[in-house]
């Protein structure tokens, strides 16, 4: 069978359900704003950015605490006496919590700031809802779901590799896969001195030198699905992400962004 030059499904397969995971947290308790809590805690508390990316931006001096620079992720202050401030910016933190699934284009830049990005995600949010961040990240290229929230350690949860939090990928790529090049996936590839490891390949439709497939991994490293394959001599041409534990995609248009329901919080 001979694929059509112009080939392209109009919508990928619909994932597989994950199994539900229990999770104690869903978004952080009210705190007392006289309580001592750590730096780190607290920007990602006001939506900054994760706790370990907030770690990191106190590292390189970008904060400050009442005029002074900190430079330990340690540090405790307390919230409702201290001026605590990002490159200058007081920071605050927000009325309430918010968690949305954008379905991300091709094109479009997962950061808040890229002078080389012609499409930044954020211009496809509305501005009401201040300051948010992206949970892992979408190459420019590739498509699908994108989680944001203002939630820095709802974000950290969801991001540590130790959670294993399933995702699925539809990918399009050219090359001819084989049997031999799925064990060989699943076996795992070295790249650059890190394993890479999916958790299931599967080839869904399958044409002369063109394949569909779903990749499910348990981790967000960079570019994985695109260096698992390249690994093995197959070219995406396609990549879109469907879920992330128990948020799928589904029939969200592109482009479009919704809130997260209480139970997909709870991811």
């Amino acid at each position: 069978m001979t694929r059509p030059f112009n080939f392209r499904p109009s919508q990928p397969p619909a994932p597989r359900r994950p199994a539900r995971t229990e999770d104690k947290g869903t978004a952080p308790p009210d705190f007392d704003l006289k309580a001592p809590m750590r730096l780190a805690k607290f920007l990602a508390m006001a939506g900054v950015a994760s706790r370990r990316h907030s770690e990191e931006l106190i590292l390189n001096g970008q904060v400050t605490v009442n005029g002074e620079a900190i430079l330990t992720p340690a540090f405790n202050v307390v919230p409702a006496d201290s001026d605590i401030r990002l490159n200058g910016q007081q920071v605050t933190l927000p009325d309430q919590k918010i968690y949305l699934l954008l379905n991300k284009p091709s094109g479009y830049t997962c950061t808040a700031q890229d002078p080389h990005a012609e499409r930044l995600i954020y211009e496809l949010i509305p501005k009401q809802f201040g300051r948010l961040f992206t949970v892992g990240r979408l190459d420019r290229d590739s498509e699908g779901l994108i989680l944001l929230t203002n939630d820095g350690d709802w974000a950290q949860r969801l991001s540590h590799p130790s959670r294993r939090i399933e995702r699925c990928y539809y990918v399009e790529c050219e090359g001819n896969f084989t049997t031999e090049l799925r064990r060989r996936l699943l076996d795992g590839v070295w790249d650059n001195g890190e394993l890479l490891k999916p958790l299931e390949v599967t080839q869904l439709r399958h044409f002369v030198g063109h394949a569909q497939l779903e990749f499910r991994l348990a981790e967000g490293k960079n570019r994985e699905v695109r260096r698992l394959c390249q690994a093995v001599g197959l070219q995406v041409t396609l990549l879109k992400r469907t879920s992330f534990g128990n948020v799928s995609l589904g029939n969200l248009p592109v482009g479009k962004w919704r809130k997260l329901t209480e139970d997909e919080i709870r991811i």
